[in-house]
């Protein structure tokens, strides 16, 4: 399985066009060390030439620009996106689409929820239907009753890859009616498997909440790209720049008795890379203290361009 991780930082990338906090400050003057980030995405192939786009990113054009296998190169006009599988339908994960109409028709997996608010609030597949037959919805299935099941899916033009799909505790979009009315689809993790060599991806950008059936699997994965957008839940605050705490923005910060770091620390099997990085988090700067504290506890941070071979 190959994994490339096309875009490393939560909305609006690093540094944010808007942003004068410390981080994006002191990118821009030169002051700190740290990369530039594009919003958050990967690509997963089995055989490096058909490919599966998780989210599309505002910035996917900037992303395809770096990344070859995506490009055309077989046709006149083609893509190595075989298919695209969408997380939540949060607008980071899926502004990109509009970017990819010249391309339509799209397979695009995604729950019921996530069709539903990219329908009405969002309605992406009404408007890129004029475009080829826009966007194939591909549901993901999930049991209703019992957030625990795994929803199993294969995708045609992926050889070799199983993909189960996991219900997040996590949040819908500002945007979406179910916002603060949870359902089961809002929001899930991906569990990605080679079937050949049994190797497989636990990918979980917004992760809130992780129940035992997900840190089972966190446990039993081979490697682990998950949720790393804040150092602290009150990080916004201390940042001066809004006032929601990670909890209620739908992300498990990386400090405290129950945050990110204290659920990897006893896991010893998996690879840990965390992903979804907001411009707000001193993980960005790479001789940070917090740096340090990761780096203490094995613990990576993504970044644009980075290949995962499993």
């Amino acid at each position: 399985m190959y994994i490339r991780v096309l875009g490393s930082a939560a909305g609006g990338g690093f540094p944010q066009w808007n942003c004068n906090c410390n981080n994006c400050a002191g990118f821009r003057n030169g002051i700190i060390n740290a990369k530039a980030r594009t919003q958050s995405s990967i690509a997963v192939s089995s055989d490096k030439i058909n490919w599966v786009l998780f989210n599309a990113s505002p910035d996917i054009l900037a992303q395809l620009k770096d990344f070859a296998p995506l490009q055309p190169a077989r046709h006149l006009r083609d893509t190595g996106i075989s298919a695209i599988v969408l997380m939540d339908s949060q607008i980071d994960h899926t502004t990109g689409l509009l970017m990819l109409r010249e391309g339509c028709p799209h397979d695009v997996y995604c729950t019921d929820m996530v069709l539903e608010d990219l329908s009405t609030g969002f309605p992406l597949f009404n408007m890129l239907k004029f475009w080829n037959g826009g966007l194939q919805h591909k549901e993901i299935q999930l049991d209703k009753n019992d957030r625990t099941k795994q929803g199993d899916f294969t995708i045609p033009a992926i050889a070799g890859l199983r993909f189960h799909a996991v219900p997040l505790t996590s949040k819908a979009p500002p945007y979406s009616p179910h916002r603060h009315d949870a359902h089961i689809g809002d929001n899930i993790g991906m569990l990605i498997e080679d079937t050949a060599s049994g190797k497989t991806l636990f990918y979980a950008p917004g992760l809130a909440s992780p129940e035992p059936h997900i840190t089972t699997l966190m446990e039993n994965a081979d490697c682990l790209l998950v949720d790393g957008t804040f150092w602290t839940d009150d990080e916004m605050s201390q940042a001066g720049v809004g006032t929601k705490t990670a909890q209620q923005m739908g992300h498990l910060a990386q400090t405290g008795d129950d945050g990110m770091i204290a659920l990897l620390k006893p896991m010893q099997g998996p690879r840990k890379i965390l992903i979804h990085i907001n411009n707000t988090n001193p993980i960005l700067i790479e001789d940070s203290p917090q740096r340090a504290v990761l780096e203490r506890e094995n613990i990576e941070v993504a970044f644009d361009g980075m290949d995962i071979i499993l």
